[in-house]
């Protein structure tokens, strides 16, 4: 089964932006989804410079997104968006795999 993860164009900037600010040659973002939160599961996002056997790495413009196989299994078909508003910046993931959210979109529950 080809696992997928969209990384908008305005995700891929601001995650080029970070990067460039505080990663290292080599960095980049890592997505990773573990329990707890509100809901059930939470997204984590960090900068990372090691790669382990079972990242998939999705690209976009030029940027690097890195999933570990397991997280993937939940983040599959999901779209990465970096998004500003009144509420301030934060990047966004809208999770097609999600029966349920939170409302600080941090944390989600599957079906």
């Amino acid at each position: 089964m080809e696992h997928s993860i969209n990384v908008t164009p305005s995700a891929a900037k601001r995650i080029a932006e970070v990067m460039a600010s505080e990663g290292g040659a080599g960095a980049f973002l890592r997505i990773a989804v573990s329990g707890g939160g509100c809901s059930g599961f939470q997204y984590g996002f960090t900068i990372d410079d090691s790669r382990q056997s079972d990242d998939r790495v999705f690209e976009k413009d030029g940027v690097a997104v890195v999933v570990d196989e397991t997280s993937l299994e939940l983040l599959n078909g999901a779209e990465i968006d970096f998004v500003e508003d009144m509420m301030g910046a934060s990047f966004q993931i809208k999770n097609p795999n999600a029966a349920s959210s939170c409302g600080c979109g941090n944390s989600f529950s599957v079906g």
